[in-house]
């Protein structure tokens, strides 16, 4: 599903070694592994003809919104990409939308939400240019995603794009050491994952499902299994009668993303010896000992988030300014 250039785990500098004879699981620095990524990004942003121009639109009254439009910032401007933060009310969030759609000079886009918290948030993200959605939440790159369509032309010069948390957290069970070799590189690997939704939980189980894993998928509707197609590319969802405690026993990764603070955390005698345990929820979903049974834990994703929004938006560059 993805071009892979291999990549090293890169632990917190600060991880203080198990003593002899305990297990304490290497903690991966999401920030360290960005950094790869962003070295990358500031020679092919040098190699092109004009600035990139971002907008974030902004009309959340949501705490974590403002942080992460803030944090987006940053990150633009530690790689030479120009960052514009717009400010609307919710109900001039369409309208905001639909001015930087129109500006020739904004090359993309990122909406905060949530914004009404309903499925009005959804005629919003699909009200994106697919053109400019770097987070690639729209519906045209969805269908892409779950029929695992690669490219946009039969020649193969225009990429398509994955939503960027999905893309990070892959990315990051790439640096942790838990892909293979070949086409299917979790070919294998049992993963569980707490979250089903549109945004990451469902694009994450369909992803690792293209790329050979059997995938759990849990949230409040109960659990599906995403596994790969034995007849082509693409992945099939099947019912399954399986338990939380079944699947965390079996799993080689877990991943959650609960935003609920009643969510029971996973903990560390659920999973399995020298499992890969990777949290994207700002809540805390794994309790304290996890690091005693875990091979490698993932406290949070967001830097890795940003990174691969600003990848993708140079994917989406290239494929609208050929040559570029």
């Amino acid at each position: 599903m993805l071009a892979r250039a291999r990549l090293r785990p890169r632990m917190d500098p600060h991880h203080i070694p198990p003593s002899p004879g305990t297990r304490t699981a290497s903690v991966l620095d999401p920030t360290a592994v960005a950094e790869t990524f962003r070295s990358e990004i500031r020679a092919e942003l040098a190699a092109l003809p004009e600035p990139l121009v971002l907008v974030g639109v902004l009309a959340a009254d949501h705490g974590p919104s403002y942080t992460y439009a803030e944090y987006t910032r940053k990150a633009c401007e530690d790689v030479g990409v120009r960052f514009e933060i717009r400010h609307a009310t919710r109900l001039d969030a369409e309208e905001a939308i639909r001015a930087a759609n129109e500006d020739a000079r904004v090359h993309g886009m990122m909406v905060y939400y949530p914004i009404f918290g309903t499925e009005q948030d959804v005629y919003l993200r699909d009200s994106v240019d697919p053109a400019k959605d770097i987070e690639g939440l729209h519906t045209f790159w969805a269908r892409c995603l779950y029929q695992n369509q690669r490219f946009l032309d039969e020649a193969k010069t225009r990429k398509a794009i994955l939503p960027c948390t999905p893309l990070a957290i892959l990315k990051l069970v790439e640096a942790a050491g838990f892909f293979g070799e070949g086409e299917r590189p979790l070919e294998g690997r049992r993963v569980c994952i707490f979250n089903r939704s549109e945004v990451v939980g469902r694009p994450l189980a369909s992803m690792m499902a293209h790329d050979g894993a059997h995938v759990t998928s849990f949230d409040i509707d109960g659990p599906l299994l995403f596994v790969p197609s034995s007849s082509g590319d693409m992945h099939e969802v099947r019912e399954t009668t399986v338990d939380r405690a079944t699947a965390l026993r079996q799993a080689d990764i877990v991943v959650t993303g609960v935003p609920s603070r009643s969510f029971p955390v996973v903990q560390g005698a659920e999973i399995r010896e020298g499992a890969l345990c990777i949290n994207f929820s700002t809540f805390k979903n794994f309790s304290d000992d996890i690091q005693s049974k875990a091979s490698v834990f993932v406290p949070r994703v967001g830097p890795m988030t940003v990174t691969m929004a600003i990848r993708n938006s140079l994917r989406l560059y290239k494929n609208t300014h050929p040559g570029g």
